[in-house]
């Protein structure tokens, strides 16, 4: 039996999925073959200036030898000397070298305003660059304070007309009752000037009182420091505190801004501020404080009942109160209990040491007796003893 040897030929290969890795590389390969004449015969997208911009509509691809121009953009003019303005696609797909060959335009100088000044934060009146009008003391601007270089048409311009700065001057103030301010005859006052104001002679026994500020100055156009005071009777009452004393600013009568300093008597605690001021609603502020007894330490021992301690009858009538004075039941109890207070507890004190010395005596006592009684009955051995025994 003999064996046949034949050869087997391999299966041609076949892609069993177009997601497959070798597939996958075939098809990117022959992409890239079809996109490399493409990129190898034509130039990028055309260069971007900043002060330069395409004369004509960009194309979408360009052909080596194809020629590009620019132009410059608006606020922006051609430099001196003049720069080539044009690119040229070459064989090597790059574009010619081009640089900036504009600069920026610009505006018509200005000249400082009367009474006032310019200030360049850029430095300069190119496109884009603004300027700050600021007044002197005295006057104040009208217009526009910042000017912007800008566009306007073919050419560049300031954005506004430079403004102008005008004096200032304050109308006459507003005229008080009962009151007057300096150079009242005057139709207009100057920057910086002053009027002082003050009150008229009252027909009353109180005179009246300036409140809010005296001097006003003129600060702007028609414009004054501050409001205008006013005249007018502040009277506080008489700010009197029980147990307490006025150590500052005593007085019969007591007018605006008028001053109290307090102190309490001894044994007497402030309660509130101590200095109070009449203000121009005729009342003290802060409010009028108080003098408030101070308290005492408060006592270890239970209190003791008034209904222990007995009081005998008193032998003399009611004393009647009089009007203004306190009777004597309202009178602050004297001393004498604060002593029997204390002179309980010395009793106390007094009465354990006396039990403990009457304890330590009796133990003693006993203790003597004792042993006394213990020497007695051996005394009494022996004395037996001998009694007993015969004499030789």
């Amino acid at each position: 039996m003999t064996a046949s040897c034949s050869c087997r030929k391999a299966p041609p290969y076949r892609c069993e999925s177009p997601f497959s890795s070798r597939c996958f590389f075939g098809i990117l390969l022959m992409a890239l073959l079809l996109l490399l004449p493409i990129s190898s015969d034509a130039c990028g997208e055309p260069p971007r200036f900043e002060t330069m911009q395409l004369r004509n509509v960009s194309k979408p691809s360009y052909n080596p030898g194809d020629r590009i121009d620019y132009e410059c953009r608006p606020g922006y003019q051609p430099k001196h000397p003049s720069l080539p303005t044009s690119a040229v696609c070459q064989a090597d797909n790059m574009w010619s070298f081009l640089q900036e060959a504009c600069t920026r335009k610009q505006c018509p100088n200005l000249g400082d305003p009367a009474n006032g000044q310019i200030r360049y934060p850029n430095g300069s009146i190119l496109f884009g660059s603004q300027v700050h009008y600021v007044c002197n003391d005295g006057y104040f601007l009208i217009g526009s304070s910042i000017l912007y270089c800008e566009i306007s048409g073919s050419t560049v311009s300031w954005s506004d007309n430079p403004p102008i700065c005008e004096k200032i001057l304050c109308k006459p103030p507003e005229k008080i009752l009962n009151g007057k301010y300096t150079n009242s005859h005057k139709d207009v006052f100057e920057y910086s000037e002053v009027v002082t104001y003050s009150c008229d002679a009252s027909n009353g026994t109180d005179p009246y009182s300036l409140v809010g500020e005296s001097k006003l100055v003129c600060i702007g156009s028609d414009k004054w420091s501050s409001d205008p005071p006013q005249c007018k009777v502040v009277k506080c009452v008489y700010p009197y505190v029980e147990n307490g004393v006025i150590v500052s600013g005593l007085g019969s009568k007591f007018y605006y801004n008028a001053t109290i300093v307090y102190r309490c008597n001894k044994g007497f605690k402030l309660n509130g501020s101590n200095k109070i001021v009449c203000s121009a609603n005729s009342t003290w502020e802060p409010e009028i404080p108080t003098c408030t007894k101070e308290s005492t330490t408060p006592s270890t021992q239970p209190p003791i009942s008034s209904a222990s301690v007995s009081t005998p009858p008193s032998s003399q009538p009611p004393i009647p109160s009089v009007s203004g004075y306190p009777s004597p039941s309202d009178e602050t109890p004297p001393k004498d209990a604060e002593s029997l207070g204390a002179g309980i507890i010395v009793a106390i004190v007094l009465g354990a040491l006396f039990g403990v010395g009457v304890v330590v005596c009796g133990l003693c006592f006993c203790f003597c007796k004792k042993k006394k009684g213990k020497e007695g009955i051996a005394t009494y051995s022996a004395y037996q003893d001998k009694a007993t025994t015969p004499a030789e």
